[in-house]
């Protein structure tokens, strides 16, 4: 059971204070409720473009970096298509440091072209490094454009287009963070070394006389339910052929959601699972086979992908995956099977909360998704899914009309010359 406190400034800013005197260090967290999903169609990219600016200093402190590491901290950011995330790790005696720093630049990002330029650059180039040049790089890009047509997960977190970071403008990056970045749509995690009243003051000191902004009412469109398959088949310089499949699946607030989520693990789950078991192991069509899903907050995609063995037919392998759905959504699957994932999950769990860095960041994400108590109380919901849950959710997901398809194969003539 994770203790923690909550408190709302009255900026609208919540605090969350886990207090683990285990340990010398301290964590601060913030999470912004913004993600890919919240750009618009012509300017994508934007949410990642800001967790690049955010380190880029702030009106008060040029170098967000340099106060820190002065300190004894360290620090990391990510982003997703539904949220953006700020975490420091320092000496529980330096925590103001970590309060002086995300306050400041949460209250006066320093927006300048300089500032703009180096960091379009630098995710420019990341783009082209992971997403244009390297192996299936862009299998993803295509696989949302394919399975999405109207919700905002079309794109992925680093942009649907190269043009739409290069072409960047100042004022379009000062709108996006004053809608997103304000205290009503941020969470404070304070975790480890720490006590509430000392928080709840150096919240007030820092965070306090920050204006509140407004709330962001998000209103996305919904994607409409998907009605028959759809196939794509892409060739390129690639060592093996590639199979990538999705079906659309419920939200991550769905009571569906557990049953999905265990799914994944009877398929894909390492190498006890079905799918490796079968087509790896036994029947030798791919090297390596994966099935999993994103866990978004919005309605999500489940995934097989995987690298085929150098011979196999591309169709061949797909009608093995097949053949392995089809026995999860004609049968009951055991119960010890079903039981031995959902012991699984909670060691999963379990071990990811043994550092308080993992749980300051799961509180803010489950007060993202409504009730930081749901951490506590997430176990039992996966506790209660039944293998007829199992079965239900398998037919429901592996329709072949909620199936997205894609065929990355190696480019056969590229091969022919080497």
């Amino acid at each position: 059971m994770i203790q923690f406190d909550r408190f709302v400034l009255s900026n609208g800013l919540r605090v969350l204070v886990h207090q683990d005197n285990s340990t010398p260090m301290a964590v601060v967290n913030v999470l912004y409720d913004v993600g890919a999903r919240d750009e618009e169609f012509s300017r994508t990219g934007f949410a990642h473009l800001f967790e690049h600016l955010m380190f880029g200093g702030s009106v008060n402190i040029p170098v967000y970096d340099e106060p820190l590491q002065v300190a004894g901290g360290e620090n990391n950011a990510y982003t997703t298509n539904d949220l953006t995330n700020y975490y420091c790790q320092l000496p529980a005696e330096n925590l103001e440091t970590a309060f002086w720093l995300e306050s400041d630049r949460m209250l006066s990002l320093a927006f300048s072209e300089k500032s703009l330029d180096v960091q379009r650059k630098v995710v420019s180039e990341e783009f082209k490094e992971h997403y244009l040049n390297k192996p299936y790089g862009d299998a993803w890009m295509h696989m949302r454009e394919l399975a999405y047509t109207t919700h905002p997960y079309r794109w992925m977190t680093i942009g649907k287009e190269l043009s739409h970071i290069e072409q960047a403008k100042l004022e379009d990056v000062k709108r996006f963070f004053f809608k997103h970045y304000t205290p009503v749509n941020a969470i404070l995690v304070v975790a480890g070394n720490v006590y509430k009243d000392q928080v709840r003051a150096l919240a007030e000191k820092w965070f306090g006389d920050i204006p509140p902004g407004t709330r962001y009412q998000r209103n996305l469109p919904a994607e409409p339910p998907q009605v028959k398959p759809r196939r794509m088949e892409l060739t390129a310089d690639v060592p093996l052929d590639a199979f990538y499949k999705t079906w659309h699946m419920c939200a991550r607030m769905d009571d569906r959601y557990y049953a999905a989520d265990l799914v994944t693990d009877m398929l894909g789950g390492g190498g006890s699972s079905r799918l490796y078991q079968s087509l790896v192991k036994e029947k030798q069509l791919f090297s390596n086979i994966d099935c999993y899903h994103y866990g978004s907050l919005d309605p999500g995609l489940l995934v097989i992908e995987g690298k085929l063995v150098k011979g196999v037919q591309i169709r061949d392998a797909e009608a093995a995956v097949e053949a392995e759905l089809e026995k999860m959504k004609t049968s009951l699957v055991d119960e010890k099977e079903l039981q031995k994932v959902k012991n699984k999950t909670e060691s999963i769990m379990a071990f990811e909360d043994m550092s308080v860095m993992n749980r300051a960041g799961s509180l803010a994400f489950y007060e993202l998704l409504g009730d930081a108590q749901l951490m506590n109380s997430e176990l039992g919901q996966y506790r209660k899914v039944t293998a007829e849950d199992i079965l239900r959710e398998c037919q429901a997901i592996f329709r072949p009309e909620n199936s997205n398809t894609l065929y990355y194969l190696s480019n056969p003539e590229k091969e022919g010359k080497a």
